[in-house]
């Protein structure tokens, strides 16, 4: 028991660069308090004691301002970063390693009893602020999800989803959101401007304009030279024989 409650005060002090002590997040990280009292609240919930449970669950709600529904799962080293507005429904599981911002909803699109309404969180998934993961569908291990995103499908291992409704990156070779291993890249709030695939689209599309400009403008060069070869009285064309599409500028407009 001491081993895990070390690992939850552990886990903040590594993710969390404004973390100074262990008493400071004993004391002052509503997060690690939320994770300890839905333990006791899960375990009533799963021993038959569901007003306990909610109870505890309503009164850690009053404490932190983060709702984790009695009847959630919630594995090792998960990170509740400031958290306030978080909603957890009752049939989610949160897999080790993960990292939830504020303002996030776990949430359910069905109105049965019973069913798998909640979604799923792998290993080492980073849900950013403001995001929403509606529905009994799996986020798999390593997956980011934008701040305010609205995921409604599954998302792949390693992958990074964002919009409304979310897009879906799937992950470039090497990277995710793991956290545990040292070599790989922790991404705060799960995005970077690189995941923007909106942004990706207009510079492929600018990048594409540029080329075939270029392209264009060797063509009428080449013609101009062989015309002016079989005829040397030719008058030149004026055809555009020289770049003026702004890549540089519409690339700065988009942002790199």
């Amino acid at each position: 028991m001491f081993a895990r409650l070390r690992s939850d005060i552990q886990c903040i002090l590594d993710r969390d660069p404004a973390a100074r002590s262990t008493w400071e997040v004993v004391t002052c990280y509503p997060g690690l308090h939320a994770i300890w009292l839905h333990r006791p609240a899960h375990w009533c919930w799963a021993h038959g004691f569901k007003w306990l449970g909610r109870f505890i669950s309503h009164f850690a709600r009053w404490l932190t301002g983060i709702e984790i529904h009695p009847g959630a799962r919630i594995g090792e080293r998960v990170f509740f970063d400031h958290a306030m507005g978080v909603v957890v429904g009752e049939t989610a599981e949160i897999g080790d390693g993960c990292t939830i911002y504020q303002g996030v909803t776990l949430g359910g699109t069905s109105l049965y009893k019973g069913t798998k309404r909640h979604p799923t969180l792998g290993r080492d998934v980073v849900v950013s602020a403001g995001a929403k993961v509606l529905g009994g569908f799996e986020v798999g291990d390593g997956a980011k999800i934008g701040s305010n995103a609205v995921v409604i499908k599954p998302v792949p291992a390693g992958a990074t989803a964002v919009g409304i409704p979310a897009r879906i990156i799937l992950s470039k070779e090497g990277e995710s959101a793991d956290v545990t291993e040292p070599q790989r890249k922790f991404s705060a709030y799960g995005i970077t401007q690189e995941d923007d695939p909106v942004s990706q689209a207009l510079r492929g599309l600018i990048d594409g304009t540029a080329s075939q400009e270029h392209q264009i403008a060797l063509l009428w060069q080449a013609v101009e030279k062989l015309a002016c070869r079989i005829d040397p009285d030719c008058v030149p064309c004026d055809a555009a024989k020289e770049e003026r599409f702004p890549a540089e500028k519409m690339n700065e407009l988009v942002g790199k």
